[in-house]
């Protein structure tokens, strides 16, 4: 009893931590001048696609660690059809953000608004736009089908397309945004430097050096969580 108090005063806690922190953010882009960037849809759609990315990269370690460590007995089916409805949900919630934008921007009219639009969509960067709608929300149309959701190397496959295209959204709204200012002569084309792209492959090891630790030091679940799958299961044999 306890221990489910203590778990549903984290999330209480988690929630709102989670939401400040990404509209804060969106609203420091969404408040300045710089075509592309100043929305109101910006803070619900900066929160919406850290908690799709973030239900992606869960499913992504769920089924890893379930496979690696045979915890198939302790996260069932029943858990990955849970997470696969909260991807799927978060998912469509991250599509109505990008459809909201580009609906805003042409009804506004702004002709700075609309050449950024033009841009993401068939400018220097497109790749990037289409990339992330493509790996984003084409994939997760899977999510409908409950076999698919409890399939783990299927969700897992969602799951990192999902995670591949965030980066994609993340480095469209950069550059698309950036590379062609008020000003002709501030115009650039922008490519990653060897340094950037070691950066982005630091972060990881930033990310997995402790969670392997984590993993190999420390109980991946709980006692009680075990205790708890094991009443369950001698309740239902008897």
């Amino acid at each position: 009893m306890r221990w489910r108090q203590a778990y549903r005063l984290t999330a209480a806690i988690a929630v709102p931590l989670v939401v400040s922190v990404h509209s804060e953010i969106s609203l420091l882009f969404a408040a300045g001048p710089i075509p592309g960037w100043n929305s109101t849809v910006f803070p619900p759609y900066f929160v919406l696609g850290a908690a799709f990315s973030g239900f992606a990269v869960v499913s992504m370690i769920a089924v890893a660690l379930r496979h690696a460590l045979g915890l198939e007995r302790l996260v069932t089916g029943r858990h990955l059809d849970r997470l696969g409805m909260l991807l799927l949900a978060t998912g469509l919630m991250t599509a109505y953000g990008y459809l909201a934008e580009v609906f805003d921007t042409l009804y506004g009219g702004d002709p700075q608004e609309l050449q950024t639009l033009a841009d993401r969509l068939a400018g220097a960067y497109a790749w990037s736009y289409w990339g992330a709608v493509l790996c984003n929300f084409l994939p997760l149309q899977l999510l409908w089908w409950r076999r698919v959701r409890r399939h783990p190397a299927l969700l897992f496959a969602i799951g990192l397309s999902v995670a591949i295209g965030m980066w994609f959204e993340r480095f469209m709204l950069l550059v698309t945004t950036l590379y062609r200012d008020y000003l002709v002569s501030s115009w650039g084309d922008y490519a990653p430097s060897v340094w950037e792209w070691s950066l982005l492959a630091g972060m990881f090891g930033v990310f997995l050096v402790p969670f392997l630790l984590f993993v190999r030091f420390l109980p991946v679940i709980s006692a009680f969580e075990i205790e708890e799958a094991q009443h369950e299961e001698e309740a239902g044999h008897g």
